[in-house]
């Protein structure tokens, strides 16, 4: 009898905290923000053009962000404006690729 009990009181605990665990809120996801937001979020500055400083505040590798400055900077000019942060990287041309070297072993 005594079993009985428990194990009534165990499934009542079990059976709640899943139907509490249910009930929480899911977090939804933040919406993915555009080039154009996340650039003037970033232009603390408010002139059109993003500094290194600005480009790499909060950056989790700063070394990385440097050089993503760096590769973003297209004029030289030291300071990214909106249509180079926004620019999509230019395709690399794909290497020609090299002939198979021709089985000799099979001619001769």
């Amino acid at each position: 009898m005594l079993r009985a009990l428990m194990l009534c009181c165990l499934t009542v605990v079990f059976v709640c905290s899943v139907s509490l665990a249910a009930d929480k809120p899911k977090k939804e996801p933040k919406p993915k923000q555009s080039p154009e937001e996340v650039f003037k979020m970033k232009d603390k500055d408010a002139d059109g053009f993003l500094t290194l400083e600005e480009f790499t505040a909060k950056a989790k590798d700063a070394e990385k962000a440097k050089a993503q400055f760096g590769k973003k900077d297209k004029d030289g000019d030291g300071k990214i404006s909106l249509a180079e942060f926004t620019a999509k990287k230019e395709k690399k041309e794909p290497k020609p690729k090299k002939e198979k070297k021709e089985k000799k072993d099979a001619e001769g």
